[in-house]
């Protein structure tokens, strides 16, 4: 039997969890790939510590990536020098020094110590490429897939070990990416931020090469769920005659 296509899982995907936005991609590379456009946009007058890009942070890419599938170089995401670490475009070093983190810091959101511990993408990164699942070429190294608290419930349930997490909400690509873990985020402030993401929605990362065993064990939770909210839709009717 042949396996099934990226589109065959990102339907799947969509169905079993009922998501209401498609699945995207992201898969890393040392250059830029042939034949895959590179994003373009304007970028705003650098801030006094030189930090300047089309947009805000590498998460915006995830709400980019919905309809369209482009790369990214290291520029692209240098706006913000969390996710240019998270991401393997920098090393702590080359962005301690910057006025974001010294921000964040002075803020008490993020100890010096606590930076160091943040999961980053090892291999120093050449390129990061976004798009729909549905239009993937290849084993793309991340899923990104944005959910909600019964959605997460459903996976929780499907995937043991699923790591569930807080800030900052890109940490889960790297994750997925280094350690083939599925990993959750809350979310975090500078991400909903920049992105405009609701307050009920969270991400969470699934390796690539996982996605297919992650597909069959959240259709089997879900049949599983769908019994036991049939046995409690049943059961709570009792209590209508009271």
């Amino acid at each position: 039997m042949d396996s099934p296509s990226w589109s065959d899982l990102a339907d799947a995907l969509i169905a079993s969890l009922e998501l209401t936005t498609p699945p995207i991609a992201i898969t890393f590379s040392d250059e830029v790939p042939e034949g895959v456009a590179p994003y373009t946009g304007p970028k705003p007058p650098p801030a006094p510590d030189g930090r300047t890009g089309p947009v805000p942070a590498g998460c915006v890419f995830w709400t980019k990536a919905i309809d369209r599938t482009f790369s990214t170089v290291a520029s692209d995401h240098a706006n913000c020098s969390v996710g240019t670490l998270t991401h393997g475009f920098a090393g702590l070093d080359e962005v301690a020094g910057n006025a974001d983190v010294a921000a964040l810091v002075e803020s008490g959101w993020v100890t010096m110590d606590q930076v160091p511990k943040i999961p980053v993408v090892r291999t120093r990164t050449g390129s990061v490429t976004y798009g729909p699942l549905r239009e993937a070429s290849g084993t793309p190294d991340v899923v990104l897939i944005r959910i909600k608290a019964g959605q997460l419930m459903l996976l929780a349930d499907a995937v043991p070990g699923l790591q569930i997490g807080g800030k900052p909400q890109c940490r889960v690509v790297a994750l997925a990416k280094e350690h083939d873990e599925v990993a959750a985020s809350l979310g975090c402030t500078l991400s909903r931020t920049r992105t405009g993401q609701p307050d009920d929605e969270m991400t969470c990362a699934v390796p690539g090469g996982r996605l297919a065993e992650v597909v069959r064990r959240v259709r089997e939770t879900a049949g599983i769920d769908a019994v036991a909210e049939s046995y409690a839709t049943a059961d709570i009717a009792r209590f209508d005659a009271i």
